[in-house]
């Protein structure tokens, strides 16, 4: 492996600098987590609100459609006579 040579001292200032963004990207991040999980908690409430609609008029597609596959079966069942 290479010699990469005694590590340099790095200046308290630098320490305290990177320290200080670390610490204010997690207190950002916490705070940005907080907000955007309050907003997605609306979302899924508006969400809920519109697949129990939604459920709705698929069953009610559904049934349509199960009624006219039914017709479609007895009709070729029984063809017309000449």
């Amino acid at each position: 492996m290479a010699d990469l040579g005694a590590p340099v001292r790095v200046s308290p200032l630098i320490k305290f600098g990177r320290w200080s963004f670390l610490a204010i990207g997690v207190a950002y991040g916490a705070y940005h987590q907080q907000r955007l999980a309050k907003r997605e908690v609306g979302i899924r409430e508006v969400e809920a609100q519109q697949k129990v609609i939604r459920d709705a008029k698929l069953a009610e597609e559904k049934k349509r459609q199960q009624a006219e596959e039914a017709k479609a079966i007895a009709e070729l069942s029984n063809p017309a006579k000449k």
